[in-house]
């Protein structure tokens, strides 16, 4: 009985040196460096609204919450009839504009100007010479004007209608822009979080109709004390491992360094306080790595994200599995 108790105590003592050698090494490889700093956050993407430029009523909704959309896809479209109307009755205006400028054109008579002309020069010189009179040459002369006035005439009401042509032209091109204004798309690849309004809702100018995520830009927002937000480079390489996929780091850049404090005392006059100073630092994930992962992108899950003090720091190994899985 002796053996089998002592035998059970050096059984268990061998049990707890082992488990005790586990824990050591689990801390050893957890350790993290005292280059690299870390901090509490949580997944945060650029949320982006699409919304109505014009007051309208919805008419189709072609995406829903959930949805992963790329830049430049049609989200919806606004009731558009009242300017397509408006379009119909300016581009009846163009082509009654486009007939009284041939019309003005086909009255420009310039062979008559140069007949009169003709016939003044030609009075001119008999009348020099004693072979006309200066009643015909005052008649030749009056011929003269009057064709030169209705030249200019004439050229005026050619200027006028090539205006009118013009104007017409425009507002036919602006009511293109207002429908195609009304068919709304999504200015960023991401994803549809909310649809806020409905098909036959009535909307005014900036009604929301979603709000998308950004799935480009997906970052967390850590804050780190002075000693720390000090050594932190603009652009340094990061890591962001986040609670639900622990045993896989993401890469990341330091893309904003916070240039007051978060956190700040009424007085900071000694060091202590100062060193209670607290500055928001900005780890933006991989966009490569979002790119080959935007149906996974989720935002709102905790994490920590860790930053390096100096530059050509060395990752432990529980920090260097970067390769997406």
């Amino acid at each position: 009985m002796k053996r089998v108790i002592i035998a059970f105590v050096v059984l268990i003592a061998l049990a707890a040196a082992g488990a005790g050698g586990w824990y050591w090494w689990q801390q050893q490889q957890s350790r993290l460096p005292p280059d690299i700093a870390s901090g509490n956050g949580r997944i945060e993407a650029d949320e982006i609204d699409i919304d109505t430029k014009f007051p309208g009523r919805i008419a189709e909704l072609l995406a829903d919450e959930g949805d992963i959309v790329k830049a430049g896809q049609v989200v919806a479209r606004m009731d558009t009839r009242d300017l397509e109307a408006t379009l119909q009755s300016h581009e009846a205006q163009v082509r009654q504009a486009q007939k009284t400028l041939d019309e003005a054109r086909a009255n420009l008579q310039k062979s008559q100007e140069k007949l009169a002309r003709q016939e003044l020069d030609r009075t001119t010189f008999l009348l020099q010479k004693g072979y006309a009179t200066k009643e015909l040459f005052d008649q030749r002369q009056q011929q003269m004007g009057g064709a030169s006035a209705t030249v200019a005439a004439a050229t005026a009401r050619i200027g006028q209608a090539e205006h009118a042509l013009d104007a017409a032209r425009h507002d036919v091109e602006l009511d293109k822009v207002n429908i195609a204004d009304n068919t709304l798309v999504a200015p960023r690849d991401g994803r549809i979080q909310y649809r806020i309004s409905n098909i036959g809702e009535v909307l005014p100018a900036g009604g929301k109709v979603f709000a998308m995520l950004d799935t480009s830009y997906v970052y967390m927002d850590v804050y780190l004390p002075t000693v720390e937000a000090g050594k932190i480079r603009l652009g340094a390489d990061a890591r962001i491992l986040l609670d639900s996929y622990p045993d896989r780091p993401l890469p990341a850049k330091v893309t904003f360094l916070a240039t007051e404090a978060q956190f700040t005392p009424k007085a900071v006059e000694t060091k202590n306080e100062r060193d209670k100073l607290m500055f928001r630092v900005r780890v933006r994930i991989d966009a490569d790595l979002l790119r080959a992962h935007a149906d996974a992108v989720r935002t709102g899950l905790p994490g920590v994200a860790y930053v390096p003090l100096a530059p050509n720091v060395a990752w432990p190994e529980w920090l260097k599995s970067v390769a997406a899985k």
